[in-house]
């Protein structure tokens, strides 16, 4: 029984290290975004509030980007990227579709 039980747990545990990682960045649908995220009003708090944490990047400058994706079609996904300036007030966002090279999230 003890044999059954470790053999399990071995092939549970080999099977969680075969699974894709997620794509970086919180997943959030782009009809969300327009009314969330407006360079020059939003804030980190509003963004924040609306779409929930993400990957985030701090620069030495003050200045911070945002990644969220959004999923599209065949398993891959956009880039939104959102860039902060030191107030914590939206300056611009960049949306990058997916590339036909991208590979699709698993």
């Amino acid at each position: 029984m003890m044999r059954q039980v470790a053999v399990v747990a071995v092939a549970w545990l080999l099977g969680a290290c075969a699974t894709a990682p997620p794509p970086p960045g919180a997943q959030v649908s782009d009809t969300r975004f327009g009314a969330a995220v407006v360079a020059g009003q939003s804030t980190r708090d509003t963004v924040l509030a609306a779409l929930g944490k993400t990957h985030k990047v701090v620069f030495d400058s003050g200045f911070e980007t945002w990644l969220y994706q959004v999923p599209r079609s065949g398993g891959r996904f956009a880039e939104f990227i959102i860039l902060f300036e030191r107030s914590g007030v939206v300056r611009k966002t960049r949306v990058r579709e997916p590339l036909a090279t991208d590979k699709p999230a698993n």
